[in-house]
């Protein structure tokens, strides 16, 4: 399949991008790394009259340590939000995610933006957007405005994005916990998770976990945060029974969808094994360092 007809828009600026996007309404699609957008485009379930190449914005690539968060412009790639040192440095997390989506070819080109507006359920980023509360800089007609990424993430692909906007920037709030990790289980390897963990803590001097986040992928329409099994956790050792008993509340705290093809009890056994991963992982990092 080719795509329907269109017409192909390249502008220099951002204020020159939103200017398309209002002159030409609903008929105007954005596109940047087009690893979503472009297969849809070859199927003909999006037909664009216009479409928006914000390739030349490089004012939205950018990676950046600002005060008390980390900031990311939207047009990031995933391969370089894996390798920079300012992620490495105070978000590791997030470039373990960002290293283990798809295969190189689509980290090479796919952007953070883009992941947040598609808004695929299953996918790393919008999970660690959620996991360690990032907002979203919008811009549109109506000026700048900045959404929680737990309020912009609606629904399957459904998000708080109106007529006329774009995803500029999202923003990480400093410091998170010293020990992390990310674990996902998926059939082939490149494809999206079945379900995936995220979560970061830290430990006082006697051990017990303090601020634990803790977010779930592929297991609701959205990806989820525990705040009750985080606050389970507070002030406990993180040792075995303690591990097993958060993971165990973990499971029994989700409702994935029941389907012949993925059970929902197979979601919730993969939920409770992946978050016991998850805590044996970020301790044993802990060790070695």
């Amino acid at each position: 399949m080719k795509p329907a007809p269109f017409t192909y828009h390249r502008p220099a600026s951002l204020a020159e991008a939103l200017a398309l996007l209002r002159t030409h309404g609903p008929a105007a699609k954005p596109i940047a790394g087009g690893q979503s957008l472009g297969p849809m485009l070859n199927m003909r379930l999006a037909r664009p009259g216009h479409l928006i190449d914000l390739n030349d914005l490089i004012e939205l690539d950018r990676v950046r340590v600002k005060e008390d968060m980390l900031e990311i412009g939207a047009l990031t790639r995933h391969h370089r939000l894996a390798n920079a040192p300012e992620v490495q440095r105070s978000l590791p997390l997030l470039g373990a995610a960002a290293a283990s989506i798809g295969h190189y070819a689509i980290r090479q080109r796919g952007t953070i933006g883009g992941s947040l507006a598609h808004a695929d359920p299953a996918a790393q980023l919008p999970l660690i957007a959620v996991t360690l509360d990032a907002t979203l800089v919008i811009s549109g007609p109506a000026g700048t405005r900045e959404v929680a990424a737990a309020d912009f993430l609606q629904s399957i692909m459904t998000v708080d994005l109106r007529d006329g906007e774009l995803i500029t920037a999202l923003r990480f709030p400093l410091p998170v916990g010293d020990l992390w990790a990310f674990e996902a289980f998926s059939r082939r390897h490149g494809d999206f998770a079945l379900v995936s963990v995220a979560l970061s803590f830290a430990r006082d001097a006697e051990g017990k976990i303090d601020a634990l986040r803790l977010g779930l992928g592929g297991v609701d329409t959205v990806p989820l945060r525990l705040p009750e099994i985080e606050a389970r956790a507070q002030g406990r050792l993180a040792d075995e029974d303690t591990i097993r008993d958060l993971a165990a509340a973990a499971a029994a705290a989700i409702a994935p969808e029941d389907s012949e093809q993925v059970p929902a009890v197979y979601r919730r056994e993969l939920a409770e094994t992946l978050v016991i991963r998850a805590f044996q992982s970020a301790l044993t990092r802990e060790e070695g360092a």
